[in-house]
């Protein structure tokens, strides 16, 4: 093994996981290759499109000021979509309008392209169009990655995997079992071109501000999952996501799924006139803490969504990423100091992760993921019943108002039983409270 081939640390994957553990290990003065398999940074890589200011921030202080963002959040809009009608709840403040901001749309192409480029300012070997075929072992520990390029092998004291939710190199170091379809989503989305202006009328949004509404119901067809609608600058992220499992249950193609969502008249209204430019797809974990792997090996780390780091019910994920990073920088930096990369030197970054937010708030949430999985009405049901009984409520005619709230409770009962609601209720309170 030469010298020429042996890093500190290799991390594979530039999301916001590997790029944060390759930055900071790069500003600490070790050496590190950040490989990518696609032909740039951001250019294999997908999320909603909303970025998280405080995580960051604690990395670059005041990024706002030089990443490619697209709008600052001053908006978050939760509907309850039918097939014909929207019940929707929301917050705006001013003060999202001010620094430090609190939340950020971006389109990964670009921020993704940023974000590791200030890797390799600070000393990371950027290797793009680089696919990693295996981890290399000695003596049972990770010692390197195998790869496609003509130099092939890469060494390092530690390997980092941050190569997504369905981890190859996690799965060739025996940490990453197959996904099971109940406990991984797939997501589709596509990026509508629109003028800025014209975004701003429609969203009532002034310039630089944007909007992120959040769609429960005919968004996903009823199956367990949201839907996402969210303003850039000149276009609109729009796009859902939904467990293998409902995809396989119901039959329901992606890109039908879309379309559909696309037709709604609540949604069809505001991306009128706009150009759809890109299409993607991407797959997302679900399984919430109970169904995070082992995140640690001798010479090995996992980071990021490859982690499942993922909270499905507050739809975050790009700050459970960083956070994730930055912890992982830490344990090798103290590893390297220590001269010891075996998996019980590494084993702090797991305890980072309980005692941090991240593994907090995935263990608050452990019982949402199966209870709405296996309740999928909370997706159908009650999103078409409470658009109909709002309906009702609001319409005018010449029944009175008690004869319209006695139409609507006996409307409802029809379609649930109280020990129905009850039981709801009760299964709803415990996997989230």
């Amino acid at each position: 093994m030469g010298d020429e081939e042996k890093f500190d640390a290799i991390v594979v994957g530039t999301g916001p996981a590997g790029a944060t553990t390759a930055l900071l290990l790069a500003r600490a003065g070790l050496e590190v290759a950040l490989l990518e398999r696609g032909v740039f940074p951001g250019s294999k890589n997908v999320m909603g499109g909303v970025l998280y200011r405080h995580q960051l921030e604690k990395i670059i202080p005041r990024f706002w000021e030089e990443a490619p963002l697209e709008r600052y959040i001053s908006e978050r809009r939760y509907w309850l979509l039918s097939k014909d009608s929207v019940t929707s709840v929301g917050f705006k403040t001013q003060r999202f309008c001010e620094e430090p901001y609190n939340s950020f749309t971006v389109l990964r192409a670009k921020f993704d392209r940023w974000y590791a480029g200030l890797a390799e300012e600070a000393g990371a070997m950027l290797l793009t169009d680089t696919v990693v075929e295996d981890v290399i072992r000695r003596d049972g520990r990770v010692v390197g990655v195998r790869t496609g390029r003509d130099d092939g092998d890469l060494y390092a004291d530690v390997v980092i995997a941050a190569d997504g939710v369905n981890s190859l190199l996690a799965k060739a170091a025996g940490l990453h079992p197959e996904l099971h379809p109940q406990h991984v989503a797939l997501a589709v989305k596509e990026i509508i071109a629109m003028p800025a202006e014209k975004i701003q009328d429609r969203f009532a949004l002034e310039e630089g501000e944007g909007t992120a509404i959040e769609v429960f119901g005919a968004g996903t067809a009823g199956m367990f999952g949201t839907a996402f609608i969210y303003t850039n600058r000149e276009s609109i992220s729009l796009g859902m996501g939904a467990v293998l499992s409902d995809f396989a249950r119901t039959g329901l193609r992606p890109h039908d799924l879309i379309e559909n969502f696309k037709e709604n008249p609540m949604v069809r209204r505001l991306i009128a006139g706009g150009e759809t430019k890109e299409y993607m797809a991407h797959l997302i974990p679900e399984g919430g803490y109970k169904h995070v792997p082992p995140v640690v090996a001798d010479g090995f780390l996992v980071v990021g969504d490859a982690a499942g780091l993922v909270n499905s019910v507050h739809i975050e994920g790009s700050n459970l990423a960083m956070a994730s990073g930055q912890m992982a920088a830490e344990t090798i930096l103290e590893a390297k100091q220590a001269g010891d990369f075996s998996a019980a030197a590494l084993a702090s970054y797991r305890t980072r992760l309980e005692q941090s937010y991240v593994m907090k708030d995935l263990k608050k949430y452990r019982k949402a993921p199966a209870f709405f999985e296996s309740n999928t009405h909370f997706f159908s049901l009650y999103p078409n019943m409470v658009n109909d009984a709002a309906r009702e409520f609001i319409a005018v005619d010449e029944k009175t108002k008690a004869e319209k709230q006695g139409g609507i409770v006996r409307s409802v009962l029809a379609k649930r039983s109280l020990w129905g609601f009850a039981k709801d209720a009760i299964g709803a309170w415990r996997s989230l409270a």
